[in-house]
């Protein structure tokens, strides 16, 4: 098989990896906001929080640095691309977002409330329909 093939591979399989942590981290904490007085569940939900967002942030490193492989390369260009890349900043704050209340909690400060949470975990699907509609109909 040739780069092109294996780099693009790597590249979708951490991006469906980091993906995970993007879909995962804000229901924790929904169970966060929902778990009440529980000090042992509490501190379970941020631990698996903690190492969730850290993975996710390994996982989206290598997608970029493989992403950009792509980019630099294998000359993989055009508008849909900036289209693509707006939507992954945009999935990316979204991420840090949702780190920064995780980091909140483990401080002490109240999280929005699960309704709220709730509503911002459905964020990433739109932006992720987006990205997949853009990839799949580019032109080749």
């Amino acid at each position: 098989m040739n780069a092109y093939f294996w780099t693009k591979t790597a590249h979708v399989v951490f991006v469906m990896a980091w993906m995970g942590g993007v879909f995962y981290l804000p229901r924790i904490l929904v169970n966060l906001a929902e778990v009440g007085d529980e000090p042992a569940v509490r501190a379970r939900l941020v631990l698996m929080g903690r190492r969730l967002y850290r993975f996710g942030h390994i996982m989206f490193g290598l997608a970029a640095l493989l992403g950009l492989t792509l980019w630099l390369h294998f000359g993989i260009t055009g508008e849909w691309l900036h289209a693509k890349l707006t939507l992954v900043v945009l999935m990316l704050g979204h991420y840090i977002v949702s780190g920064r209340w995780l980091k909140g909690v483990d401080k002490g400060r109240a999280l929005p409330s699960s309704r709220t949470l709730r509503l911002f975990n459905e964020l990433p699907v739109l932006l992720l329909v987006g990205v997949v509609y853009l990839v799949l109909a580019k032109p080749f």
